[in-house]
């Protein structure tokens, strides 16, 4: 990013091609995922958190390394695991001797940018820690709230296979999470490709030398937010959410369906995802787009059905077909 960039306030436009170089960014140490990049994106839009869950060594890591080197935002990592306790992740209160107070250590929640890698491997008492910084965009320590900076976003990665020593997250925790974006493993050509660059000399842990830089900064993530605000929703699309999500909770195959909660956040994605695409109003393609990514994590289905093999896609994707769209 040039100076030039960071004298002025960025226009709507200005944030359009920053998102769009972002994306372009990241392709430089990432090969395929091309849409799991567009809902980080998305996800930076609507100021919401993203799930990402798929088998070791299919560069969940990687990705988010590279989304934090291309923004000019403040970064942390954790790394989850049995031992790790809730001020590890929020901070606590430090006695110092030399004045004979406590002062409060941040813990590495305070960024913009959170990994949070592995977080099926914490106890639920580490895993609620994050709860009141993902919602509240604070975090509390003996009753005195501390703001969060603003951009703030949690990326958490979770291993969908390995069950052994893991805590699945309650439902409350995975409510919280705008997006759960799978991340599968390459086709045959992207896989070439990512053994091309391997060939190479690209080394996964130096983005540096594979020319990654900052394209995009908190300034252009406002101006864009401010210019998705504006998109408008016709009040039939509107509806057309609402029947969505209220025929999960109908669905023979589920037992809790989408949350007033899953309603906003679909608004929110299609919305940002209409405005990312160049257009001031909503679809319900755009709805239709977003939608499984938005609330598959939120339907627990009935066990009856789980033993038959459904799935929470295979439900939305049905419903998708179902429910009457608006013309």
């Amino acid at each position: 990013m040039t100076r030039a960039d960071t004298d002025h306030t960025p226009t709507a436009h200005d944030a359009l091609q920053a998102l769009g170089a972002l994306r372009a960014e990241i392709g430089k140490a990432v090969v395929g995922n091309d849409q799991a990049v567009m809902f980080l994106v998305l996800a930076l839009l609507c100021r919401g958190h993203v799930l990402l869950e798929g088998v070791p060594g299919v560069a969940k890591t990687l990705l988010v390394r590279a989304l934090a080197m291309a923004l000019e935002l403040e970064h942390a990592r954790v790394q989850f695991t049995p031992d790790l306790m809730p001020g590890d992740v929020t901070g606590s209160q430090i006695y110092d001797p030399h004045s004979t107070e406590f002062t409060f250590r941040r813990g590495p929640v305070f960024t913009n940018l959170l990994l949070a890698d592995e977080i099926n491997r914490t106890p639920p008492k580490t895993q609620s820690a994050l709860l009141e910084s993902m919602e509240e965009r604070q975090v509390s320590v003996d009753g005195k709230p501390r703001p969060l900076p603003d951009p703030f976003v949690v990326i958490a990665t979770q291993n969908p296979i390995e069950q052994e020593g893991t805590y699945p997250l309650p439902e409350a925790q995975l409510d919280r999470f705008l997006f759960k974006v799978d991340i599968r493993l390459p086709e045959r050509e992207d896989e070439f490709r990512v053994l091309q660059r391997h060939a190479a000399g690209f080394d996964p842990r130096d983005l540096a030398a594979a020319g990654l830089r900052p394209v995009a900064g908190a300034a252009h993530l406002a101006a864009a937010r401010a210019a998705v605000a504006e998109v408008v929703v016709a009040a039939e699309v509107l509806a057309y959410i609402v029947d969505l999500c209220r025929a999960t909770r109908s669905s023979p195959a589920v037992q809790h369906g989408a949350s007033t909660r899953g309603a906003t956040a679909l608004l929110a994605a299609a919305r940002a995802f209409a405005w990312l695409n160049g257009r001031g109003y909503v679809t319900p393609d755009d709805v239709k787009i977003v939608a499984v990514v938005v609330l598959r994590h939120r339907l627990q289905l009935r066990p009856e059905a789980e033993l038959d093999g459904v799935t929470a896609e295979g439900v939305l994707s049905s419903l998708l077909l179902s429910v009457p769209v608006p013309v």
